[in-house]
């Protein structure tokens, strides 16, 4: 299993609105890394944002503190971002960063985005970027997607950071499993066929796994992609 080549800090912003918590989304232009999408304030963890002896984890907070500030204005201090998840791209990924994702209470101030790098941003509800990806109107990439659908019940920003701070961050190991076409489908630790998926032997992929002696359900953990028709599966 080989390792990420690099580390990136993503951060999720709340306020609330009177709709429910919302989020800021901002719109990558269509050349460069995630082009088209919309995504959370964030980038690569830099030489400057390192410590000799540190974790990445940490690496990774004060990246995402620089980040935030380049990208958005938006000045926060390391202890407001609450870790979220890390996410680890499939193994046939050519850049392929481990991404660790924060949460922070936006603070107060205009958006002001970084020219060039940024095209337009939004405030929005999880569940209302969601409708506009399914309907054909934002394009997300999976980790924004599924941290956004993660975020859909909570009641306020407060709720949300609070039950965030007392989880414990979940790290998404991705690989992409066979057989489903045309659909994509994406699988974590917890799927039935994630360890085939990795190259473990003795296991099947792309639903022909062999029923279980207790006839349970199988156990899902995965992202079904079939256009802009997206389903999150977990069993648990």
């Amino acid at each position: 299993m080989s390792e990420p080549t690099g580390t990136a800090a993503t951060v999720v912003l709340f306020r609330d609105s009177d709709a429910g918590p919302e989020v800021l989304l901002l719109e990558r232009p269509t050349a460069g890394s995630f082009g088209g999408a919309w995504v959370f304030p964030g980038g690569r963890v830099d030489l400057e944002d390192r410590v000799e002896g540190e974790p990445d984890a940490a690496a990774a907070v004060r990246a995402g503190v620089r980040e935030t500030a380049e990208e958005t204005g938006l000045v926060l201090r390391a202890a407001d971002l609450a870790p979220l998840s890390c996410w680890i791209p499939p193994e046939d990924i050519p850049r392929r960063y481990r991404t660790w994702f924060f949460a922070a209470k936006a603070p107060a101030g205009d958006i002001r985005l970084n020219p060039g790098e940024l095209l337009n941003h939004l405030w929005l509800t999880p569940s209302e970027a969601l409708d506009r990806h399914r309907n054909g109107l934002m394009q997300l990439v999976p980790p924004t997607w599924v941290t956004l659908h993660s975020l859909a019940s909570d009641t306020s920003a407060d709720a949300a950071l609070a039950r965030i701070a007392g989880a414990e961050p979940e790290t998404y190991r991705t690989r992409p499993l066979t057989g489903y076409e045309p659909a994509t489908v994406l699988a974590w630790a917890g799927d039935e066929e994630y360890d085939a998926a990795g190259g473990a032997s003795g296991a099947a992929v792309g639903g022909s796994s062999a029923p279980s002696s207790d006839a349970s359900p199988p156990a899902r953990h995965r992202l079904v992609m079939e256009k802009t028709s997206w389903r999150y599966e977990r069993t648990r």
